[in-house]
């Protein structure tokens, strides 16, 4: 074999090895290029469950419930992006800024049963955090809506009067999502 041969065949293999680490690069940041999925693209796809995901959308009016599930309160609410939406089972104290109407990202995964279980729930303060392209969209589909409200004072935020059991709530609340 002579050098010349060599040097190309060295060359080739380097560039093999380069672009094949640069796919499994590519491969393994591709689920942290995107920020969140939405409603419409979890009915459309119907991820497996147990897959981590991030479930970005509006709180749906009128969808929050707040149980107590011995000494930590339970919020169930419904995220919708205008077309579909999904039901989220989220276990801890929810931020400050939740309310109806408001932009988050939950992340958790898609249970059997088809609700989203957060383990984490991210409340949008206003259009400053949010990318443009998703105000944009909020903005033609008619759902944006700056103006949601202030949240509930804060004494009556785990008033226990208000809870229902936990079985009647997830009862009430259905099995995950709708649309699609």
């Amino acid at each position: 074999m002579t050098r010349k041969r060599r040097r190309l065949y060295l060359l080739l293999a380097c560039a093999v090895g380069v672009g094949s680490a640069s796919a499994l690069a590519l491969s393994a940041f591709q689920s942290s290029l995107t920020f969140f999925v939405t409603p419409t693209q979890i009915a459309q796809k119907d991820p497996p469950p147990g897959q981590v995901l991030r479930l970005g959308g509006l709180v749906q009016q009128g969808s929050v419930r707040h149980v107590m599930d011995g000494t930590e309160p339970e919020a169930l609410f419904r995220v919708t992006d205008g077309k579909s939406s999904v039901m989220v089972d989220y276990v801890g104290v929810l931020p400050d800024l939740f309310r109806e109407g408001q932009g988050i990202v939950a992340i958790g995964s898609i249970r059997p049963n088809g609700t989203f279980r957060a383990s984490e729930v991210l409340a949008k303060h206003d259009s400053d955090y949010m990318p443009k392209e998703v105000v944009a969209a909020l903005k033609k589909s008619g759902h944006w809506n700056p103006a949601a409200g202030q949240p509930p004072p804060a004494a009556t935020w785990w008033d226990k009067s208000k809870f229902k059991p936990v079985d009647a709530m997830r009862q009430a609340a259905g099995t995950g999502r709708t649309g699609g």
